[in-house]
């Protein structure tokens, strides 16, 4: 999905939701506003990694700091506006009744997301793309970092809520030594290639799969046009 269509079918989502808990006697009870981003801002923007000099001089492996605190100033407020009284079991089902109104949006996409994850994970076995692990981690012990792979460094637990130093300055050898050994790029295009291959195995069944998204989002567009 679209982040467009991830947001109209969010809206679309609370509306029918709404409209049924009120109908359920909870007239008090009102729909969550969608969370600002905070992080990658794309399906492929750092899932091999950081890669912005800039942010990873001040944060490391941390998204930007007005951006997290907008995202948690959101869920804050969100938590503090849910009314009292209103029990989970009864969100939960006016919650699959607007599921039910719009269809399995999920099932449209599903195949799609295991084939791409797959592709993600079987790409680092490449043999270009293990020859460019290889020289990263090497790359990275010059520097007095023991990590085998790029993201191993990122999912450190170490690194937590607050930045440090330690992190800034793991960060940039990171970010040093991808530059010199082009990991991400090599990744990528490794990835590239085993999704290409899926798409012509399983074209039909993506093909299936993007009809029931797009009924789904047709039913999404009825609903935000008031026909509930």
């Amino acid at each position: 999905m679209t982040d467009d269509e991830q947001s109209q079918l969010g809206r679309a989502m609370s509306a029918l939701t709404e409209d049924c808990m009120h109908k359920a006697g909870y007239g008090n009870w009102s729909p969550p506003s969608e969370l600002p981003k905070a992080g990658p801002k794309t399906l492929t923007d750092l899932r091999y990694g950081i890669h912005d000099a800039a942010l990873v001089a001040k944060r490391g492996y941390h998204p930007d700091a007005a951006e997290k605190a907008a995202h948690d100033a959101a869920v804050e407020a969100a938590i503090a506006a849910r009314p009292e009284g209103v029990p989970v079991a009864a969100e939960r089902t006016c919650g699959q009744q607007g599921k039910q109104r719009i269809g399995d949006a999920q099932a449209g996409f599903q195949l799609a997301e295991q084939l791409a994850n797959g592709a993600f994970t079987k790409a680092k076995k490449e043999p270009d793309a293990a020859t460019a692990f290889a020289q990263w981690s090497k790359c990275m012990k010059e520097s007095g970092y023991n990590y085998l792979e790029p993201l191993d460094a990122v999912d450190n637990p170490k690194f937590g809520r607050d930045v440090t130093k330690e992190e800034i300055d793991t960060a940039l050898a990171d970010l040093k030594c991808r530059d010199r050994t082009n990991v991400a790029l090599v990744w990528y295009e490794a990835e590239v290639r085993l999704q290409k291959a899926e798409l012509e195995k399983n074209a039909q069944a993506l093909q299936e799969g993007r009809a029931k998204l797009d009924t789904a989002m047709k039913n999404v567009n009825a609903v935000l046009a008031g026909k509930r």
